[in-house]
């Protein structure tokens, strides 16, 4: 009985312990929303955001020949599950957009190429496909063949089956821009340098005013004559020198050991990652704020850095992902400096291409800030 009644009192003791915890959990909603959260969030993203093998790709089409034929070509790509097409009128139009990041192909119908088509000269079909991520386009470029193949089926019939031959009637020239060799590196290692970037600034940050809470240094601030963007200011200040550090380690690193080109010019990226580097700093304040501990305070920055990753195009293709998760993909600052760190060093982007992206950049920005000073003044109230 003695040890029967051991047994019970010690399975109380844990059940005691165990109800604590429960109510310390309960207490605790960031936490269990994590625990619970976390899991919800990486089956969504997992299952239905990412996407290897993305369709409805926005390719541009230049027509230099307008005729039955190159209609049938045309009406071919835009059944085609892998197309979306937008018609460009004026040369140069088209790379421009591809340049861009607008579309992800250009496809360039020449002068005669119905003429040659008919006299079985096996005329060229060119193809400009952005190889800035290999993933994104490699499916639907080897699809191009089959959908001209399938339109000219149909029209090369009577007088002009002879001019049908095999393999093709037609010569598809591929010609992948920004990089040819379909590098994984050189799509990967760029996008790096945003995602660390984000990944430090913020954790780094987000812990600044939690920690005074913890250490019982916040009636130091307090007590202090200090204006909230002057506190703001002297927080994340420091980071932007260790942020700088990342930044030219990376870069450095990227082209010593990786071989990634640098086809941009480096004043144009250093703006951009200035830009980048402040809005991450002034999103970590922003949430420190509304954290209580450090540990809270690094809660919120991985559900943040969580899809940062999964929804910027790191990770898997942008283009291959549903509407809603472009969406959300396009509020993370992280998409838009992903875009000109890849931009600047793979096709050699200017100013005015970088600008749209560093515009979207400043407004989040100026938006954190707010959010910050506000918040932080209630505390100080």
């Amino acid at each position: 009985m003695s040890s029967r009644r051991a047994i019970a009192y010690r399975w109380r003791r844990i059940w005691a312990v165990l109800v604590k915890e429960a109510h310390q959990l309960r207490r605790d909603p960031l936490t269990f929303g994590m625990v619970v959260g976390l899991p919800l969030v990486q089956l969504i993203l997992f299952g239905f955001a990412i996407n290897n093998d993305p369709r409805h790709l926005r390719a541009a089409i230049e027509l230099n020949d307008r005729s039955p034929i190159t209609r049938t070509v045309e009406n071919s790509l835009r059944a085609s599950s892998y197309f979306d097409l937008v018609p460009v009128d004026r040369p140069g139009e088209g790379e421009a957009m591809l340049r861009r990041g607008s579309v992800q192909f250009l496809i360039v119908i020449p002068v005669n190429f119905t003429r040659d088509l008919v006299r079985g000269e096996r005329p060229q079909l060119l193809v400009l496909a952005d190889a800035t991520d290999p993933a994104a386009t490699g499916n639907a470029t080897a699809a191009v063949e089959q959908a001209v193949l399938s339109g000219l089926r149909h029209d090369l019939i009577g007088p002009l089956a002879s001019r049908a031959p095999q393999p093709s009637p037609v010569d598809v020239v591929i010609q992948r821009r920004y990089n040819p060799e379909g590098i994984t590196s050189h799509n990967i290692v760029p996008g790096l340098l945003a995602v660390v970037l984000s990944m430090t600034m913020v954790m780094m940050t987000s812990i600044a005013v939690a920690r005074e809470r913890e250490r019982g240094t916040m009636e130091n601030l307090l007590a202090m004559p200090l204006r909230p963007m002057e506190v703001m200011a002297g927080k994340i200040l420091p980071y932007v020198l260790i942020g700088a550090a990342q930044t030219i380690i990376i870069v450095v690193l990227s082209g010593l050991i990786f071989a990634v080109p640098f086809a941009g010019a480096p004043w144009l990226l250093a703006l951009a990652t200035l830009v980048f580097i402040t809005v991450s700093l002034l999103l970590g304040f922003t949430l420190s704020t509304f954290a209580k501990t450090q540990m809270q305070a690094m809660q919120m920055s991985f559900f943040y850095i969580l899809p940062s990753i999964l929804l910027s195009g790191f990770a898997f293709p942008y283009a291959g992902m549903p509407r809603w998760a472009q969406w959300l993909g396009e509020v993370l600052p992280v998409t838009h400096f992903l875009r000109v760190v890849r931009g600047v060093m793979l096709k050699g982007w200017q100013a005015g291409e970088a600008m749209p992206q560093l515009f979207y950049l400043a407004i989040l920005g100026g938006i954190f800030a707010v959010i910050a000073i506000r918040r932080y003044g209630d505390t100080l109230e």
